[in-house]
């Protein structure tokens, strides 16, 4: 097949597959005519102007339509607007709007765990499980102060286990007392009367 006839053969394929298309949604063919005339009229007329004239008719006809009515800084300043170029501010921006956590040098990422520890400690339930949670704390900070790979430098500290299960011990016993004085002394029953309140 030469490379003429082959491009009518696939504009005949074309038009067999719109056609078929055109019978299974029920549209005729003239109807088809009106809609493929209207689209081109449609665009004969964009061609007509340029880009900024289209961009502001756009632009006047949302206003005209509301769509800019309830925006997040509607008469207010745009944030960030007026301050130092920052090379990086679309990524700073997604990080915080999005709460992406758990990207950045390793460093940072090991001191902000290093501030929350106490705290995801205090949610534990048993030593295995806070020496396994420290035992992997501290392989990644030694990991860390041994890549060469810049950024800033680590200044995390390993944390001592005994140490930590010795405060985490204390913390618990004092959140112990703390609730027994909040609760009163308990009297106590029989159970049976805990089992049938009247009696």
């Amino acid at each position: 097949m030469s490379g003429e006839s082959g491009g009518a053969f696939r504009r005949r394929v074309e038009r067999a597959a719109e056609l078929r298309v055109l019978r299974i949604s029920g549209m005729t063919v003239q109807e088809e005519e009106e809609l493929a005339a209207a689209d081109a009229k449609e665009r004969e007329l964009r061609a007509k102007f340029d880009d900024a004239a289209r961009a502001e008719y756009l632009i006047r006809d949302a206003m005209a339509q509301g769509k800019f009515d309830h925006l997040k800084y509607a008469g207010k300043p745009i944030p960030g607007l007026g301050e130092n170029y920052d090379p990086d501010w679309w990524v700073k921006g997604l990080l915080q709007r999005e709460s992406i956590t758990g990207m950045g040098p390793p460093a940072i990422l090991l001191r902000t765990e290093d501030a929350g520890l106490d705290a995801r400690i205090d949610e534990l339930h048993s030593e295995n499980q806070i020496r396994e949670l420290l035992d992997d704390f501290n392989a990644r900070v030694v990991e860390a102060r041994r890549q060469l790979q810049g950024g800033p430098p680590v200044v995390t500290k390993t944390r001592d286990v005994e140490a930590e299960l010795r405060r985490w011990r204390e913390r618990r016993a004092a959140l112990a007392v703390e609730q027994e004085a909040l609760q009163g002394p308990e009297i106590r029953r029989r159970w049976w009367r805990r089992i049938r309140p009247g009696s």
